[in-house]
């Protein structure tokens, strides 16, 4: 089978403006989470967000044309497939472009369009809806709009798993490059859902952290988490097969070698307490990089801040790596990015993409109260050094979904 390396990424988040000032951030244990700036949240009891404050598409390398044409979300995947394409060095202008292919996906699509537009509808009447409206909100546009774009011919395609979406679409693109059907991917997700009726809708159902000091509102493993935060963002990684990234002189961060995907069958929000459906995804995609939990040095772990997911995806690493689990450092970076939904797992990846690059783990940052549910080692105080030779990373979608990523250092 043929080998995937990762040789471009774009993380767009509330963390910087660009994947160097994001790296630092999430090194030095900093956070971008902020009192809410996008509408009045007087109402609201969730005050606090992972916004991306004065976002400007133009200043991605988006035409204002194009822009218009594009929700917020469609506009984060573009700017975050532009930071990766150049963080890549080519367009791939030169090679088949139905080799190329794109899977960046949402896990929501146009949410803010369809918001507005519905407004729109009962305010003004149906001959004010825009014509644009469709295609804005689908979900699938990024891929389409990024194909188009770069003139990238290959299969463009949508997952959408909830808060697994970017890690399936990861997971497929890089089985896609493996079993020979394309030689590049270009994957990730993106989310843009810090919107009035989504804050609502995710606070009724008790699942957005309320708490009063945004340095206490995303805090995974700790005693007082409760709830997540929504982050904005996407997160895009250029996937290459291994021969073809080494003929252009590709700098790789990373090589992608396994992915699991399963699902809890259990409820359509809550994980299985017993952690059985995350557990085989993680060792599936052991499995299929050839390793055992002896050679995992790192989990980055979906670890959302809410009560039951931290314990529950607590006892899955448990029964996924037995008693290695106590030996393998664990953290969430959702404690300083927020949680992007859709747009979670593919950030995290690159998250761990750079760790295995840097010899860095990056910190859960926040974390103070000890939970004796939560008793695995979540490197609370601060980013550690170590020669992290595999990772995987972990997402835990509503429905039950669950995907693992399995990266591993590279060495050719």
């Amino acid at each position: 089978m043929r080998r995937v390396v990762i040789t471009g990424i774009g993380a767009l988040t509330s963390l910087g403006a660009d994947n160097n000032a994001f790296w630092q951030s999430i090194t030095e244990g900093r956070h971008g989470i902020s009192a809410i700036e996008g509408f009045d949240t007087t109402d609201y009891e969730v005050k606090y967000a992972a916004e991306i404050k004065n976002f400007d598409p133009i200043a991605y390398g988006i035409e204002k044309k194009e822009a218009r044409r594009m929700d917020r979300y469609c506009q984060f995947a573009m700017a975050a497939t532009n930071m990766a394409i150049e963080d890549c060095g080519t367009k791939f202008e030169k090679d088949a472009p139905f080799r190329i292919g794109v899977i960046v996906s949402s896990g929501i699509g146009g949410m803010g369009t369809n918001s507005e537009e519905h407004k729109k509808l009962y305010e003004k009447g149906p001959k004010r809806i825009s014509p644009l409206y469709v295609p804005m909100i689908i979900a699938n546009m990024a891929a389409g709009m990024i194909s188009m774009h770069y003139n990238f011919k290959g299969s463009a395609t949508c997952i959408t798993t909830a808060c697994a979406t970017s890690s399936d679409s990861v997971g497929a693109a890089f089985r896609s490059i493996k079993h020979g059907y394309h030689d590049v991917m270009i994957a990730g997700g993106s989310e843009a859902a810090i919107i009035p009726i989504s804050i609502a809708g995710f606070h009724n159902m008790m699942a957005l952290s309320t708490a009063k000091n945004p340095d206490r509102a995303s805090i995974p493993f700790d005693k007082e988490r409760d709830g997540f935060v929504m982050g904005d963002g996407a997160g895009v990684l250029v996937l290459e097969e291994l021969e073809h990234a080494k003929a252009r002189g590709a700098k790789i961060y990373a090589e992608v070698a396994g992915y699991g995907s399963t699902n809890d069958a259990y409820h359509i929000t809550s994980p299985d307490p017993e952690g059985e459906g995350a557990a085989m995804a993680m060792k599936l995609a052991m499995s299929e990089a050839g390793l055992t939990p002896e050679d995992i040095d790192y989990i980055n772990a979906h670890g959302t801040s809410t009560p039951i997911n931290d314990k529950f995806e607590t006892a899955a690493i448990k029964k996924a790596l037995g008693e290695h689990a106590y030996k393998t450092p664990v953290s969430s970076t959702k404690s300083m990015t927020g949680h992007l939904l859709g747009g979670a797992g593919a950030v995290e990846a690159i998250i761990c993409a750079l760790g295995l690059q840097n010899g860095i783990i990056p910190p859960t940052a926040g974390f103070r109260v000890k939970d004796e549910d939560c008793d695995l080692d979540y490197v609370t105080e601060g980013a550690r050094k170590a020669d992290i030779q595999a990772a995987l990373s972990n997402s835990l979608g509503f429905g039950g979904h669950n995907a693992t990523l399995c990266l591993k250092k590279f060495k050719d």
